[in-house]
């Protein structure tokens, strides 16, 4: 029997485009792929009708199999001798568990190759025209899951925080980044199902984001984006008013954003 091997690709933040070459290749050269329910799932209709297809997704409240089934799943099948892909939504090793599945295949003896993808911490709110870095404004930037104690984490001026698949949470993130002292006037967006056709940004201040988002009814997959870099989006003169004018900004004053 041939020896089996995993591949593990970042699929991106879901438009099939934005899957690498490589993670494009692997992924057609699978007999079995373990897919999740954000990465880019259309491509699976390319695959031929004898690959195994098995849907290892996780979306709020309902997780159709647990982060030990689907370990166990890539080194059953990769035993037996086949080409297992495991399809993720943005990059495997940024918040996505990729760590965890190279590890475990590892104590097995499985040979494992991994394809990063373009992480959705960065990229979504790229969609929206929100830059995790800027000169002048964000030096630096933080990505933390959105179940994270965010009581520790390291919190700049000058540096942007990510906060992925936190829209449950957005409560208890905001109360948490107050009380560490970030201004109430802080801009906050909320990018919604990035590069899909029904992507959505709601943008505000960490003092009225909560009722604005509730009011939206925003909902997960999204990416939250905390810092003055949320003034550069195209839509939030759209949405906020007394807008500071980018061309006369200065980057080391606080937004004057009014809810």
């Amino acid at each position: 029997m041939a020896k089996g091997h995993i591949t593990l690709i970042g699929g991106g933040p879901g438009d099939p485009e934005l899957i690498t070459i490589a993670g494009y290749k692997a992924l057609l050269a699978a007999e079995v792929v373990l897919a999740d329910k954000l990465g880019p799932t259309a491509l699976l209709a390319e695959l031929s009708d004898d690959v195994v297809v098995i849907d290892v997704g996780k979306s709020p409240g309902c997780h159709v199999k647990t982060q030990d089934e689907t370990n166990e799943l890539l080194v059953k099948y990769a035993s037996e001798g086949k080409r297992v892909v495991r399809l993720k939504g943005g990059d495997p090793f940024v918040l996505g568990r990729g760590g965890e599945e190279l590890l475990h295949a590892a104590k097995y003896g499985i040979p494992t190759r991994v394809i990063p993808g373009i992480t959705s911490a960065v990229s979504v709110p790229m969609a929206a025209g929100i830059p995790v870095t800027h000169r002048g404004i964000a030096a630096g930037f933080t990505v933390v899951s959105g179940h994270s104690e965010l009581a520790d984490v390291p919190i700049r001026s000058d540096h942007t925080l990510a906060v992925l698949m936190g829209v449950s949470n957005l409560p208890q993130i905001v109360e948490t980044l107050l009380t560490r002292g970030l201004p109430s006037s802080t801009p906050i967006a909320i990018v919604e199902r990035g590069y899909s056709q029904t992507q959505r940004t709601t943008i505000g201040t960490l003092e009225g984001i909560v009722k604005r988002a509730r009011k939206a009814a925003v909902a997960n997959p999204a990416v939250i984006v905390i810092g003055d870099v949320v003034r550069l989006a195209p839509e939030a003169s759209d949405q906020l008013v007394d807008l500071l004018p980018l061309e006369n900004a200065d980057a080391t004053a606080p937004a004057s954003f009014v809810d």
